[in-house]
């Protein structure tokens, strides 16, 4: 087509949307969808709150004579584990088995803008869900970090942690019915929040059990956390030079896996 043809109102071809601006509406959506689903908001947001809250003003559990400093890197280790193994696994579950990846992955949009989207998405939860933690210990106990915290091992905690645990969800929601990452996904949230690490750390846990929790991906989250908020625990740096690599050792590994084994379609 000429450019006359053009100036005399035929019109052109249309050109896909630049990739930023798709992945920012579909970033958009995610979140609408989310906040629309109140099973999401119970998991994502309600659960480490209501956590945080009564194991913190209970004293059922007998970390210290203040256990707050230490639930509260924990309860945000339990969100980041709900918004990206539990939400995202059981929304990209379902989208796949009603066909809804398929037609996003025939998209102009490359299917990486489409992960991307996703991830985002996961953040702006994960900062409401920090916000969130952090207002409702501040108000509730008058907690705030210690006077040694570090922001760039919580920077780092958090990134790895959401690596982790939306790899792991894309993992499950890749090669799984929906059924079965709904049931999956719940099953591991409890079994996290009881003996991953979050509410009690390992070292609070009964011996038989403290060797496996150390592996888990919730325990070295929660442990780092602690330590880059400098929670008032017994943890060194040899505790984060232990924590840290088991971390990323799960980002990387969940992420290799769900790379390789993702399929669009059911």
């Amino acid at each position: 087509m000429s450019s006359h043809e053009s100036q005399a109102g035929v019109p052109s071809r249309a050109r896909p949307a630049p990739a930023i601006s798709s992945i920012a509406a579909l970033t958009a959506l995610e979140l609408r969808l989310a906040a629309r689903r109140s099973e999401n908001i119970l998991v994502t947001l309600v659960i480490p709150v209501a956590v945080l809250l009564f194991f913190g003003g209970s004293g059922v559990i007998a970390l210290a004579a203040n256990p707050v400093p230490s639930l509260v890197p924990g309860t945000i280790a339990l969100g980041i584990v709900a918004a990206g193994l539990v939400n995202l696994g059981i929304a990209t579950a379902f989208e796949r088995r009603y066909g809804v990846l398929k037609r996003l992955g025939a998209a102009p949009l490359p299917r990486g803008g489409f992960l991307a989207a996703k991830l985002t998405a996961v953040l702006v939860l994960e900062m409401v869900q920090l916000i969130v933690i952090v207002a409702a210990a501040k108000l509730a106990f008058g907690w705030s970090p210690g006077p040694a915290w570090s922001p760039i091992v919580v920077v780092v905690a958090v990134a790895l942690g959401t690596a982790a645990f939306v790899s792991l969800g894309l993992l499950l929601a890749g090669t799984l019915r929906a059924e079965a990452v709904l049931a999956l996904a719940n099953a591991l949230f409890l079994g996290l929040l009881m003996v991953g690490g979050v509410v009690l750390p390992v070292d609070h846990l009964p011996t038989f059990l403290q060797g496996f929790a150390t592996l888990l991906p919730s325990s070295a989250l929660a442990d780092v956390l602690r330590i880059g908020l400098d929670s008032g625990t017994t943890a060194t740096a040899t505790d984060l030079a232990v924590a840290l690599p088991v971390l990323a050792a799960w980002a990387i590994g969940a992420a290799v896996l769900a790379a390789r084994f993702f399929r669009w379609d059911d």
